[in-house]
């Protein structure tokens, strides 16, 4: 097996969960969403979790799983035979940035059609850690790679948010899991403004369609959205349905969302699609903190 990038602490002893265990039902997450709280351990290249605080932990944030964890559901089922999940694999870790600028509004960018993985989905820029490359650094660099944004040093504070177990495919009706991460969610706040950021935004089009900028009340309804909380009162009038829902009987009077960006292999950006996207791998507790709605337990020192 590859070297672990995902370690647990149970009861003393540290373990590498397989790639078919549920993180979440291994640190004792219960039915439903959570959130769990979870101690962590932010090394180089590695994430440490436990359920109860250890030498070394550095974070207590948030664990959550979309409404449904193909790897819980395969926890409670006898496995189809034939069809067995990597057993030479273990969790691989991942690093999303919510960018937010000066005047508080969050960077989202949404994946190209043509992507193997979660395609034409919006979703915070990231990806993969590297084995040897600090948590931080690892989500600077997939934000510079998508969006050729480079923070200057010392223009900036970070603090993370909180834990997401993802699968994909996401549903066992697609099939078995080829993916399994845990991707730790940063708040990236940058002292530049939204327009200083946006004039040097160059998207990656083999990774980027289009992008957009949510101020602190569309990001509150998207997270509202996802995890069932009452969706904010004062919005404004042209976000779409797949932000508003059906909650309250709110609609939209003016379709579409504004601000939307699409890049350059994206000329047909139509209105009706921009309408249809989903936010499913958007963690909304960190969209929710994000938007000033959660405080973090954590600061960085």
């Amino acid at each position: 097996m590859a070297a672990a990038r995902v370690l647990l602490l149970l009861s003393g002893r540290a373990e590498s969960p397989s790639f078919a265990q549920s993180v979440c039902g291994l640190l004792g997450a219960g039915p439903g969403l959570g959130p769990w709280p979870t101690h962590c351990g932010l090394k180089r290249g590695r994430l440490v979790l436990s359920d109860g605080p250890f030498p070394g932990s550095s974070a207590r944030l948030p664990l959550q799983r979309p409404p449904f964890c193909p790897f819980a559901a395969l926890d409670q089922q006898l496995r189809t035979p034939g069809a067995e999940l990597p057993s030479n694999r273990g969790v691989d870790l991942g690093v999303a940035v919510l960018l937010q600028s000066s005047d508080q509004s969050v960077l989202l960018t949404r994946r190209t059609r043509t992507l193997s993985v979660s395609p034409n989905l919006w979703v915070p820029p990231g990806g993969h850690v590297g084995l040897d490359e600090e948590l931080l650094d690892g989500g600077l660099r997939e934000l510079q790679e998508e969006t050729g944004l480079q923070l200057p040093h010392g223009q900036f504070s970070w603090v993370p948010l909180g834990l997401w177990e993802s699968a994909y495919p996401p549903r066992l009706s697609w099939g078995l899991p080829r993916y399994h991460h845990i991707i730790l969610y940063l708040l990236v706040v940058s002292w530049e403004s939204q327009q200083q950021l946006q004039a040097r935004i160059q998207p990656n089009p083999s990774e980027v369609s289009a992008f957009m900028w949510l101020g602190p009340e569309i990001a509150a309804a998207v997270a509202a959205a996802e995890d069932g909380t009452e969706t904010p009162t004062h919005l404004p009038r042209d976000l779409p349905p797949s932000v508003l829902g059906t909650r309250g009987g709110q609609k939209s009077s003016t379709p579409g969302l504004a601000h939307i960006h699409a890049a350059a292999d994206d000329p047909d950006h139509s209105r009706r699609q921009r309408e249809g996207q989903r936010w499913d791998q958007v963690c909304p507790q960190a969209l929710a903190a994000a938007s000033g709605q959660v405080e973090p337990e954590w600061q960085p020192r």
